[in-house]
């Protein structure tokens, strides 16, 4: 097929790789601007970008798809199909409809559940024990499209980067298998129950709130991994914490919200405890937390903010 190849993350660059792979003519490579990054804040290509150019890819990256000029140029490459993973731009109406088979997304959930920005970190910090990857045809609303394929995936205690990778590889594999042979894949219309928002991920949520019981900030923890990273103060200094265990402890230390409880760095929660096991200082590499005590005292009957 003559495919328009629309993403912007690392984790649309799998699916990107299969339609090459898979035989497709990727007529066009559509993404986000390059955005200011890094110390300098020189402007970094997307993920989508990178791995385009480096393909021989013609890559497009407009600001807005609102302008008549821009969706006339789209309509002029004569696609059969738009293939969408974590793009980031609103498709018009007239994006949608001008490929032959119009635009099919690649989505990190069990639409209807977790449908916009955040899917895998929101499914995560949800205590969801499964989720998976949804193949959509899509319309004007945010995810609400029909469904086409869908294959699910466990969770367990993995991360966010982790369950991002994993679901990216199968998203990949999902769409290579659609375009093969649409037919075999009819539309299916979302249920109305059981629908959730999966809002973008504030700065806010990154801070830990130690009266939060412990198995919530062990969910923050996996859901922010590694980026933004839940974080907590100590010593005037921010800690981003990047792996945790729930520990039990005796119910004499409920309300002691913060309290560090042995010299290994064991914390009282609002309910239970948090053990962190590997942790990161501003500028540094992570470290486990042994590591970190050594250098970085934080004695046992400290309290954490």
């Amino acid at each position: 097929m003559r495919v328009i190849f629309m993403g912007s993350p690392d984790f649309a660059v799998p699916t990107l790789d299969a339609l090459v792979a898979a035989g497709h003519d990727l007529v066009a490579a559509y993404t986000q601007p390059p955005r200011p990054a890094g110390r300098g804040k020189g402007l970094k290509p997307t993920a989508v970008e990178e791995r385009a150019r480096a393909l021989g890819i013609t890559v497009h990256s407009p600001k807005s798809l609102k302008g008549a000029a821009e969706q006339a140029a789209f309509a002029g490459l004569e696609a059969d199909v738009a293939v969408v993973a974590a793009y980031g731009l609103i498709l018009p109406q007239p994006i949608l409809d001008a490929p032959r088979l119009g635009c099919v997304n690649v989505h990190g959930s069990l639409l209807p559940r977790w449908r916009g920005a955040a899917p895998v970190q929101r499914a995560i910090m949800a205590g969801d024990t499964v989720t998976g990857v949804t193949i959509m045809q899509m319309e004007a609303a945010l995810d609400t499209g029909p469904t086409l394929a869908t294959q699910e995936v466990s969770i367990d205690r993995k991360n966010a980067a982790q369950l991002t990778e994993e679901l990216a590889k199968i998203g990949a594999q999902l769409m290579v298998a659609y375009l093969a042979d649409p037919g075999r894949y009819p539309p299916v219309a979302q249920p109305r129950e059981g629908a959730t928002y999966a809002a973008k991920i504030s700065k806010d949520e990154a801070r830990i709130d130690w009266s939060r019981p412990a198995v919530e900030i062990e969910r923050q923890v996996r859901g922010l991994a590694p980026f933004p990273g839940a974080w907590f103060e100590a010593n005037g200094e921010r800690i981003k914490l990047l792996e945790a265990e729930e520990e039990e402890v005796d119910s004499r230390f409920r309300g002691d919200d913060g309290l560090v409880l042995d010299d290994r760095l064991l914390v009282a929660c609002g309910e239970q405890a948090l053990r962190p096991t590997l942790l990161q200082r501003a500028g540094r590499a992570p470290m486990r937390a042994g590591e970190l005590l050594r250098g970085f005292a934080i004695p046992k009957g400290a309290i954490l903010p």
